[in-house]
C-alpha cells in the first residue's frame, strides 16, 4: 500500500513539474508577440505617408490574365497572390540568382515585388493604413541549385515592408529556391495581411 501511494506521489510530482514548466515556455513564446504589436492602431502609425517619404509610386497591375484574382479576403485576413519584380517601366525582372543576378540584383527585384503587392493592397482596401499587420510572406527565388542565399534576396521584400507598416511588417516568413519562375522572372512572392475592423 504505502509503495502505491509513493508511486502515485512520484507521478503526481512529474505532473506538476512538467505543467509549471509547460507553462512558463508557452510564456517565454508568446511574450515577444505581445511586446512587438498591439492590438490598437499605434498614434504614429501611417504607412500612407511612409510611402510618400520613401518616394514609392504604386503602380496599376491590371486585371489577371488568368483564371485567379489578385486577393481574397475571409474574415481579417487578406490573401494576396503571387507577384513578381515587374517595374514601372512594365518589364520584369529577369534571371536566374547565381547565375544571371546577384544577390543586390535580387534583391531589388524582391522590392519591386514588395512594391506590387503593396499597390494590390492599396487597390483592395483603398489605404494602406487600414493594413493592421503583415502575417505571413513566402518569396521564391528562380535560383541554380547551387545557390544559397534565398534569404538575403527575399530581404528586400521584408525590409520594404517593415519600412512601409513600421512594427506591424514584421512576418513570419518562407525564402526557398526554385528551379524556374513563369516567364523566367527572378522571384514572386505571396503574402497575409490583416486587416483592422
Amino acid at each position: 500500500m504505502a509503495s502505491i501511494f509513493k508511486d502515485s506521489l512520484s507521478y503526481l510530482l512529474v505532473f506538476i513539474v512538467s505543467l509549471i514548466a509547460l507553462t512558463s515556455c508557452n510564456s517565454t513564446i508568446d511574450k515577444p508577440l505581445r511586446d512587438n504589436f498591439t492590438s490598437e492602431i499605434p498614434e504614429n502609425y501611417n504607412p500612407e505617408a511612409n510611402l510618400s517619404v520613401l518616394d514609392i509610386s504604386l503602380r496599376d497591375q491590371g486585371i489577371p490574365v488568368a483564371n485567379y484574382v489578385h486577393a481574397i479576403r475571409s474574415g481579417n485576413l487578406l490573401f494576396l497572390a503571387g507577384k513578381g519584380p515587374k517595374q514601372a517601366n512594365g518589364e520584369n525582372i529577369v534571371g536566374k540568382l547565381g547565375a544571371d543576378l546577384d544577390i543586390e540584383e535580387g534583391y531589388q527585384a524582391a522590392k519591386e515585388a514588395g512594391i506590387n503587392q503593396l499597390s494590390v493592397l492599396k487597390a483592395e482596401l483603398g489605404n494602406l493604413n487600414r493594413v493592421k499587420r503583415v502575417i505571413k510572406v513566402t518569396g521564391m527565388v528562380n535560383a541554380i541549385p547551387e545557390f544559397k542565399d534565398h534569404s538575403k534576396v527575399i530581404n528586400g521584400y521584408s525590409d520594404l515592408m517593415v519600412a512601409v507598416f513600421g512594427e506591424n511588417g514584421k512576418h513570419a516568413r518562407a525564402a526557398v529556391g526554385m528551379g524556374s519562375l513563369p516567364g523566367n522572372m527572378a522571384v514572386e512572392v505571396e503574402m497575409v495581411v490583416e486587416v483592422w475592423e
